[in-house]
């Protein structure tokens, strides 16, 4: 884009207003689109209203502070904004039945994303579009080194259920045999698939680095195992 059609987008005007709330609703759309991907709660939808919410707030802030005559504290609205959105992410963070924590990224996108909107309302582009595309590139592409890292940890829980009967006895010998250590072991009061097995929740340290589907493998293998799962 050329300098002055930036000035432009970065003035007062009507129409540059427009097409920088345009713009925070396209990126906004483009972020919730990467989570609906991945099947999360807030999508398409939220982040464009998020975004363009954000960015209106700005807009309308810097219009009061334009006013002749009214005294207008340019920070009031942006600081609510980002303090309001605070609230709209902490719902998306649920706390499974096995002491999963799911939503923390969705929530921290959803809380990027009115900021990107602020920049964007502001007319500061360059933040706007540099913030849009970190966004993009946490959610793809380290969401996928952080999914190889943890893949290959040395540490993994696991909820496994195994049958009632020297079901755990069992499960101890069986990881001494494949020299893992267990960090802890306890019984949990979730209702199994059979109706009889035993849940456990399992916290293993393999020593090194070591592939977690390579143990969900052999765990599923075992005669006295009818579920398993990596948390």
């Amino acid at each position: 884009m050329s300098s002055s059609f930036i000035d432009y987008l970065q003035g007062m005007s009507d129409m540059a207003v427009v097409m920088r709330l345009l713009i925070a609703t396209v990126c906004g759309s483009l972020i919730g689109w990467e989570r609906v991907v991945r099947r999360h709660s807030a999508g398409i939808r939220t982040f464009s209203l998020v975004s363009l919410g954000s960015a209106v707030a700005t807009v309308l802030n810097l219009y009061l502070a334009n006013l002749q005559g009214f005294n207008a504290d340019v920070s009031r609205i942006p600081a609510g904004v980002v303090s309001g959105i605070g609230f709209l992410g902490a719902g998306t963070i649920i706390v499974t039945g096995r002491n999963q924590i799911k939503g923390l990224t969705t929530a921290a996108s959803l809380w990027v994303a009115s900021c990107m909107g602020m920049a964007f309302g502001a007319g500061y582009l360059t933040v706007g579009f540099a913030c849009f595309i970190l966004v993009m590139l946490a959610n793809l592409v380290l969401m996928r080194a952080t999914q190889q890292i943890e893949e290959y940890s040395r540490y993994v829980s696991i909820y496994i259920e195994v049958e009632e009967n020297n079901g755990i006895k069992k499960l101890r010998k069986k990881f001494s045999e494949m020299g893992y250590q267990i960090s802890s072991m306890n019984k949990t009061k979730d209702k199994t698939l059979s109706g009889t097995d035993t849940a456990v929740m399992v916290e293993l340290d393999f020593g090194s680095a070591h592939s977690h589907q390579k143990l969900m493998d052999e765990l599923n293998n075992l005669d006295f195992v009818s579920y398993v799962e990596e948390v």
